[in-house]
């Protein structure tokens, strides 16, 4: 299944949703699922963003309808990146 890195910064929105509720990051991760692709691995991180994902999903355009539904709620902005294993990578030169 394809891999895609999804980064993430919470606005000021975001911030005081996940100070009030810190479960709202799983609750996330569920609706995620329910639009058809999986959490494999979360960070919280410091610097640019607040957050890197790895997400498996079938295609693209799953990837892009998660995208578009999280970044409608105004609580965070994404970054989708396509994740391509060294090993293709290397063979596909």
């Amino acid at each position: 299944m394809p891999t895609f890195v999804l980064l993430s910064t919470l606005t000021p929105e975001g911030v005081q949703t996940i100070k009030n509720n810190p479960q709202r990051i799983r609750e996330v991760n569920r609706e995620i699922e329910q639009l058809g692709a999986q959490v494999k691995a979360q960070w919280a991180v410091l610097g640019r963003f607040d957050f890197v994902n790895i997400i498996e999903a079938p295609d693209e355009l799953t990837m892009a309808r998660v995208s578009l539904e999280l970044g409608s709620r105004g609580t965070a902005r994404y970054e989708s990146l396509a994740a391509i294993p060294v090993d293709d990578f290397m063979a596909a030169i």
